[in-house]
């Protein structure tokens, strides 16, 4: 398994993580939600779960 991200978005990533002052990266993840079924979750991380993929794609954790 993999993700990939353009440049554009690797620039964006991690300018907002510059701008936040911490964090080691993007999560993703998918959550249930009433009885429409799953959404997909994109927040910021500061430290690596246990249960947490790791990946790297352009410069961006």
């Amino acid at each position: 398994m993999s993700i990939s991200i353009t440049e554009n978005a690797a620039v964006h990533v991690m300018n907002h993580l510059k701008e936040r002052g911490s964090g080691i990266g993007v999560r993703l993840g998918v959550k249930t939600t009433g009885c429409s079924g799953l959404a997909y979750v994109i927040e910021f991380a500061d430290k690596i779960d246990k249960d947490d993929k790791f990946f790297v794609d352009q410069g961006v954790p």
